[in-house]
């Protein structure tokens, strides 16, 4: 991942809302949800859900495909996965990490 690609999708996560539609979506796998649905969850209104969702889209952080009258949005977990290597990319300089850390320390390359 390049790191305006690491920037796009973490200030994309940096507001509240946001950042709980795309938490709501990874927790509900793959199927995702009818925007109405998360709309509903969020408690918030359709056009702020709507401009939080075309953040998330932008940052690739979301899918969404039309179902008739019903768009449903996905989270996109090769993103996230992404993202989240990108970041723990040489955690501990590359050693293990010591009691309490969770990251497992990957080089360049794919080398562990």
């Amino acid at each position: 991942m390049k790191n305006d690609v690491a920037v796009s999708a973490l200030n994309a996560l940096s507001h509240a809302s946001r950042l709980a539609a795309f938490r709501a979506l990874v927790q509900v796998g793959p199927e995702g949800l009818a925007v109405g649905e998360l709309r509903e969850r969020l408690d918030i209104p359709a056009a702020t859900l709507s401009a939080h969702l075309n953040v998330l889209r932008t940052a690739a952080l979301v899918d969404d495909e039309r179902e008739g009258r019903v768009i449903r949005v996905r989270a996109n977990y090769r993103q996230m996965n992404a993202l989240i290597a990108y970041l723990t990319e040489n955690c501990c300089a590359g050693a293990e990490c010591g009691p309490g850390l969770a990251c497992k320390p990957r080089r360049k390359g794919g080398r562990k």
